[in-house]
């Protein structure tokens, strides 16, 4: 680990922890979704959640600190979400001590706790070439196919899309920092990096543009993330910058109170088709919330 560490990040035994914060549930006004308060209720949930992409943005000053500055343009972040936290609650995050896994690539654990010590999501880290073990490669391959899908009847494995416009906007990307956990200073100084670098929870935003050609679903349905992995190839994500992404759906499988698509995508530079980054995302589809399982 470097022994230069940011303000607020601490060691504890072989782990890095970062600050307790309170994320906010930025879409708690998005009415008929998970995070709001009232549809959330009706779910059988505390109240509205805060998004896992949210959460992403705790990590990447334990992150720098555990792997170093490359971590921005070769890292990698892979988190499955165990317990879903509500506005304002207190959580930290925490990385563990990265260990060679092989020439050109380091991982860690990686998790966050809430004020119970129960588990908000767990993982891993990495730097260097994609791993091919991480977290939730190892849960893709052991996910069970479905036997009964109904808002998901209309996809497929394999399904794809190629090229769908991504840009993120600056003016809204700024707006999303004034209530982040951890500013940064590449999200908002150009110097850094050479033009303003994507929060995490923005650059999966881009990531995501494949969702709405690469899905189909019979609704209204409620959804929520299940598992996120964000892995940089040729990072950083800037905004105001013009990508294209390409998806395909891997797995289709269900529980007892959801359906579950995973899915991945390819961010790449509309200039010259560089991958830039990839996203790993597992979402599950509330049974209860759909007429077709009533």
């Amino acid at each position: 680990m470097d022994a230069a560490q940011p303000f607020g990040v601490e060691t504890l035994g072989e782990a890095l922890a970062g600050p307790v914060r309170r994320p906010v549930n930025f879409s708690r006004d998005a009415v008929g979704s998970i995070h709001d308060d009232a549809t959330a209720h009706k779910l059988g949930f505390r109240g509205g959640t805060v998004a896992g992409n949210i959460h992403f943005e705790q990590f990447p000053p334990l992150l720098e600190a555990a792997f170093g500055s490359e971590w921005p343009r070769t890292g990698g972040l892979s988190l499955y979400f165990l317990n879903a936290t509500t506005d304002g609650e207190p959580v930290r995050a925490f990385v563990g001590s990265p260990q060679e896994i092989a020439p050109g690539l380091r991982r860690a654990e990686a998790w966050m706790l809430d004020a119970e010590d129960r588990r908000v999501c767990e993982g891993t880290a990495s730097v260097g070439e994609p791993d091919p073990q991480s977290a939730l490669r190892q849960r893709l391959a052991a996910a069970r196919p479905a036997t009964d899908l109904r808002m998901l009847a209309g996809s497929a494995v394999g399904d794809a899309v190629k090229d769908v416009p991504a840009r993120l906007d600056g003016k809204t990307a700024a707006l999303r920092l004034r209530g982040i956990t951890e500013p940064m200073a590449a999200y908002a100084d150009a110097s850094v990096h050479g033009q303003v670098v994507a929060a995490p929870a923005i650059a999966i935003d881009a990531l995501r543009a494949v969702e709405g050609p690469l899905f189909r679903t019979d609704g209204p349905f409620v959804g929520m993330f299940g598992a996120i992995e964000l892995q940089f190839l040729d990072g950083p994500v800037f905004v105001d910058h013009d990508y294209l992404a390409d998806g395909r759906v891997l797995a289709l499988g269900e529980s007892p109170k959801t359906e579950v698509v995973w899915f991945e995508s390819t961010l790449k530079d509309a200039a010259d088709g560089r991958p830039v980054a990839q996203l790993l995302m597992m979402s599950r589809l509330l049974k209860a919330s759909s007429s077709l399982w009533s």
